[in-house]
């Protein structure tokens, strides 16, 4: 297969074997240079360090890894980095420097020690080649959270993600401080920034100056679960900051400064708009960049399974999304998703992203912990998100179709080579009755696919193979009896996924699921069924516009179709 969404299509990022946080900046000789935690066992085994490789063909190939922190060292985790105007590059990460070998938590002790210890940093002057052989601490200042932790903030528990970001002369990154542990992970946590004033002109390491962000005793917290950590962000036009993070109670986090990060609005669950759609998330990486155009992305998984249901591969980062975001009035709007990358193995998915600019290309590195890689991105389908608002043009490809009697089928293309289809109407229901034929393409043995209404009040698209079946509906509450509804089905053979987008609204599972888009089966091929295909046999309403595609439509393909008018 050679869709770029696929993960396996990357260009791998070296590692040991376990690999985490692949972030790149590019350096003043043109070079990407990644800096990246690894270690030759799992995420926190002995050994875990930091190292970095650098690539001078966007990422095709890359350098021997360079040791930021040895692996015979202290463990050193959750490295960042940071290029000020000079050329020099900061490296930022955990360190154990007290040597700990283990610790105790609410569910006893651990051998696990890089998320906690000191904040330490060393630097590069000859873009990434070589690194300082001292380091320099970043102090922390204690709060109400590191004090009711296993040792009352005489050790403190902690972690750094994102790339850090310069804003109005200072740099900003985000930190996420732990209070608890339960069930062998992170119980309470709540979210910090850390900022210098000086770190962009100092040439002395040991005298950049650093302070904590916001003021007080508390960080950023979830609007109601017990944790909100991973906090990154960005910088909007008129100088306000804008973060996310995550939470574990099926959305991801958001907060506008308007003070440098001093205090906080919210936080609250992050939105597409204010006042408007939530948006859904797992616990996971949910990462907010900004490009050089002044427009958004945000990375997320577009489902709201809230916590690890079965462990950290269930299936919840898998797949990725981005939404496109654009500002207005001092706010970001977010447009509908795209699915950017999927992995074929259900139980795993790509995370911890960085996005990359080069010469209006777009670059995303991500890892699945065991391996890393780079992408590159269309760059058609983010100005499409950036502009989706304006979208009113009906995408080409497709095939104009009867509203009603019977057609010869349309050859469907074959779902397990990751071929893909869609169907894209008008549609008006007298009612919402259940058992309503729309479209119906089976063979008498019950191969092929239909489009039926449910007694929920939805449509519901149904594939059979012969061998299995897999079906899928739009959420419920979004069609009404005696109104035009713009449906769009989609079925996309890359990533195995149907979704559906009514009325310019991607499905997301609202209040009744986690997901408003499914999986079908690795397995599913050929869906061909009946040498005619039968439009609105049982259909108490009126179908209009109806097309075919042989290729799956994007998001924002069929919101065009929905603005282009009927």
């Amino acid at each position: 297969m050679n869709d770029p969404r696929n993960v396996a299509n990357g260009f791998e990022i070296p590692s040991e074997n376990y690999c985490d946080q692949p972030y790149i900046v590019k350096t003043n000789d043109g070079a990407w240079l990644c800096v990246l935690t690894t270690g030759r066992g799992l995420e926190g085994d002995r050994g875990q360090h930091a190292v970095s490789s650098r690539s001078t063909d966007l990422g095709e190939t890359w350098t021997e890894l360079v040791d930021i922190e040895s692996a015979d060292s202290p463990e050193s985790s959750w490295v960042m980095p940071l290029k000020i105007p000079s050329g020099r590059v900061y490296a930022i990460y955990n360190h154990n420097t007290d040597e700990l070998q283990e610790v105790v938590t609410d569910y006893g002790p651990t051998k696990r020690v890089d998320t906690l210890g000191h904040f330490q940093m060393k630097y590069s002057d000859d873009n990434g080649l070589s690194w300082s052989k001292e380091r320099y601490p970043i102090p922390i200042r204690l709060t109400e959270i590191d004090r009711i932790n296993p040792y009352q903030g005489k050790i403190q528990f902690f972690w750094g993600v994102g790339k850090p970001m310069i804003h109005e002369d200072k740099a900003y990154f985000g930190y996420a401080k732990v209070g608890r542990f339960g069930d062998g992970f992170m119980a309470t946590s709540e979210g910090y920034f850390v900022c210098s004033d000086n770190i962009l002109t100092e040439t002395d390491a040991k005298k950049v100056r650093w302070q904590l962000l916001p003021d007080g005793e508390i960080g950023l917290k979830a609007p109601k679960g017990p944790v909100a950590d991973e906090h990154n962000l960005v910088a909007l036009s008129d100088g306000s900051l804008y973060c996310t993070f995550r939470t574990v109670d099926g959305h991801n986090g958001a907060a506008y400064s308007r003070d440098g990060g001093h205090t906080w609005d919210g936080p609250q669950y992050a939105r597409y708009a204010p006042g408007g759609q939530l948006i859904k998330h797992p616990r996971a990486a949910n990462f907010v960049r900004k490009f050089s155009n002044g427009k958004f992305i945000l990375w997320y998984h577009n489902n709201g399974t809230p916590w690890y249901p079965h462990g950290v591969y269930a299936g919840n980062r898998n797949v990725a999304w981005l939404a496109g975001g654009i500002e207005k009035d001092g706010y970001i709007h977010w447009s509908q998703p795209e699915i950017i990358l999927y992995e074929q193995d259900r139980r795993r998915g790509p995370s911890y992203p960085d996005f990359i600019e080069e010469d209006g290309r777009y670059f995303i590195s991500e890892t699945q912990k065991v391996i890393a890689r780079i992408h590159e991105v269309d760059a058609g389908l983010l100005e499409d998100m950036w502009n989706q608002a304006e979208l009113k043009s009906v995408a080409s490809g497709g095939v104009a179709l009867a509203t009603s009697g019977e057609t010869d089928a349309l050859k469907l293309p074959t779902l397990h080579d990751g071929g893909g289809f869609a169907f894209d109407f008008l549609v008006r229901f007298n009612s919402l009755q259940g058992g309503q034929v729309i479209l119906d393409a089976r063979a008498n043995d019950g191969k092929g696919i239909a489009l039926t209404t449910t007694e929920k009040g939805t449509i519901q698209i149904s594939l059979n193979d012969w061998r299995m079946e897999s079906v899928w509906d739009c959420d419920p509450g979004m069609l009404q009896p005696g109104q035009w509804h713009h449906v769009a089905v989609i079925v996309d053979g890359g990533p195995k996924v149907i979704s559906f987008v009514v009325d310019g609204i991607l499905c997301d599972g609202g209040k009744y699921r986690h997901y408003g888009w499914g999986r079908f089966g690795q397995d599913m091929n050929d869906v061909n069924g009946s040498d005619r295909l039968k439009i609105g046999p049982s259909l108490d309403g009126e179908l209009s516009t109806l097309r075919y595609y042989n290729r799956y439509l994007r998001t924002s393909e069929a919101i065009g179709n929905f603005q282009a008018g009927r």
